[in-house]
């Protein structure tokens, strides 16, 4: 695992842009095609901004998939996740190859995660590009997450802290609007993922950060299995990485 710390937000969302926008590029060159997942959330938007401009990225034979979503909200809820990636990614990079959004107001949730699942056991992720919770989660995974299961998405409980965040970035109006169950992508799914880039800014993911790279690996901090994966960069801003005992 590498660790990265930058000075600034900016500079920490260029550089992981530019190492997930690399790997597309390579897996465009070798296969013709780049199979990507893309987190959401406050702490994605730099990032995702770099990404789209990256230059020499064919996304015309890139496949995105959705890394989680609410379940019962409407997708032009402005929490939507699938809105959030919709105006932030895919209409800013036009036409993709193919785009498989996790449709959180389906009928049948478990169906949906079925579905899903078929289709990235189809396409072999080349890069996911993924953040760190306030509380650890690695996804929609809280803790304690699931660390066995080898289903590639799943219906998930989501716990006060968790929606707390969504609360504190501005998504809802209140705790109470923040709904309690999710679609996840599971944590083997994620680690199946051939490269794993993790942008985490802000002070207030710092114990977080400390608690997945020097706590031990366990449930009860999801992110800390990142450690486990051959080729996870973690890109952080000073204040995200101001509670760890070194800094890179």
């Amino acid at each position: 695992m590498d660790v990265c710390v930058y000075d600034t937000k900016e500079q920490m969302a260029r550089a992981a842009a530019s190492g997930a926008a690399e790997t597309m590029r390579r897996a465009i060159a070798e296969r013709g095609q780049a199979n990507v997942i893309l987190a959401t959330g406050a702490s994605q938007f730099e990032m995702l901004a770099h990404l789209t401009a990256a230059r020499d990225v064919d996304f015309s034979r890139v496949v995105m998939f959705h890394l989680d979503e609410y379940i019962g909200l409407a997708p032009d809820h402005p929490a939507s996740f699938r809105r959030y990636l919709k105006e932030r990614f895919v209409d800013q990079v036009r036409p993709l190859k193919a785009v498989h959004f996790v449709n959180g107001d389906a009928e049948d949730p478990a169906q949906e995660c079925t579905r899903l699942g078929a289709l990235i056991l189809a396409h072999p992720i080349d890069v996911a590009c993924v953040g760190i919770g306030e509380n650890g989660h690695l996804a929609f995974n809280d803790p304690p997450a699931d660390f066995e299961t080898e289903e590639p998405y799943l219906v998930v409980g989501l716990d006060e802290q968790c929606r707390r965040q969504q609360l504190g970035e501005g998504w809802f109006e209140t705790l109470a609007d923040v709904p309690d169950r999710a679609i996840s992508m599971g944590i083997r799914q994620i680690l199946k993922s051939k490269r794993i880039v993790v942008t985490v800014p802000d002070r207030r993911k710092a114990e977080a950060v400390r608690n997945a790279l020097e706590g031990p690996i366990t449930p009860a901090c999801p992110a800390s299995i990142l450690r486990t994966h051959n080729d996870c960069h973690i890109f952080l801003d000073k204040p995200a990485a101001s509670l760890l005992s070194a800094k890179s």
